[in-house]
C-alpha cells in the first residue's frame, strides 16, 4: 500500500471563535448530522472514520461534509493516500461559533426598546446588542489587520439576601459614575467611544444545588501612567478598579 500526505494546515482550528453572520451559513448548521459532524472535528478526521464512529454509510456522511465545506464551516487539511484512493482528513474552520443575531434582522430586540431595565429582557437584548456590534467591529479590524481593544471583566459574587444585592448595585453604579466623571473626555482629539456593558444575574450551580464558595476574582488589568493620574495621595482606588 503506497502512502503520502499533503497537509494544508498544522495544529487546531485556525480562528478561536468565528461569528456566523450569513443565513445560508447558520441554515448548513441545522441539520442534526451536521451538528454531530461539527461536534466530532476539533480534530481532523475522514469520512470514513467519521462514518465508522457513526455506524452510518459513507456516502451519508460525504453529502453532509460537502455541504458544510461549500458554507466554509470545515476545511480539508490533508490528503493521504489509502489503496489507490485520496482520503481527506478535515477539520472545522475554527473551534467555536457564535452565531450573529443579525442573522434575524427585524426580529430582534432594541435594548432602547425595553423599558424595564432591570429585567431579564434588557439584559439579554443588551447582551445580543454586545454580540452584533463585536462581530462588526472584528470584521473591520480584520480587515485592516489591527487589534480590535476590548475589555472582560467577569466575578461571582455570594449576596447574603435581596437588600445587599440592592445595595451591591447602588454602590457599583457610584463607582461606574466616578470612574466615567473622571475619564470621559469627548472632546480628546486622539479620544475614542467605548461601550461598556454591565450585568448580573443568578449563577447556575453544578452538582446538585447550593452556592459555590468562590472568591472573586478580577484578571490584572494593566495600566500604563498618562494624563488620567488624578487620585489624591493616600486615596486607595481599589473599589474604583473593581467594575
Amino acid at each position: 500500500m503506497g502512502s503520502g500526505a499533503s497537509t494544508h494546515h498544522a495544529g487546531s482550528a485556525g480562528a478561536a471563535l468565528e461569528v456566523i453572520s450569513d443565513a445560508g451559513r447558520v441554515a448548513a448548521m441545522l441539520s442534526p448530522m451536521r451538528r454531530r459532524i461539527l461536534g466530532s472535528l476539533r480534530e481532523p478526521d475522514s469520512a470514513s472514520g467519521l462514518a465508522r464512529r457513526f455506524g452510518v454509510p459513507r456516502q451519508k456522511v460525504n453529502y453532509h461534509i460537502r455541504r458544510l465545506e461549500a458554507a466554509g464551516l470545515i476545511e480539508c487539511v490533508e490528503r493521504r493516500q489509502r489503496r489507490g484512493c485520496v482520503e481527506r482528513r478535515l477539520r472545522l474552520t475554527a473551534r467555536a461559533f457564535v452565531i450573529d443575531p443579525a442573522v434575524i434582522e427585524g426580529l430582534g430586540v432594541d435594548p432602547d426598546a425595553v423599558q424595564d431595565r432591570f429585567s431579564s429582557s434588557y439584559l439579554m437584548a443588551a447582551a445580543s446588542r454586545v454580540v452584533r456590534e463585536i462581530s462588526t467591529l472584528r470584521a473591520g479590524a480584520a480587515s485592516a489587520r489591527r487589534k480590535l481593544p476590548t475589555l472582560t471583566l467577569e466575578t461571582e459574587v455570594a449576596l447574603a439576601s435581596p437588600a445587599d444585592l440592592a445595595a451591591f448595585a447602588g454602590e457599583l453604579n457610584d463607582s461606574i459614575a466616578r470612574l466615567v466623571t473622571r475619564y470621559h473626555q469627548p472632546s480628546a482629539p486622539a479620544g475614542r467611544l467605548y461601550r461598556f456593558i454591565l450585568g448580573g444575574h443568578p449563577a447556575i450551580t453544578r452538582g446538585g444545588g447550593g452556592t459555590r464558595p468562590k472568591v472573586p476574582s478580577l484578571p490584572p488589568i494593566p495600566r500604563k501612567a498618562g494624563p488620567h493620574k488624578r487620585a489624591k495621595r493616600g486615596t486607595s482606588t481599589g473599589k474604583e478598579k473593581k467594575p
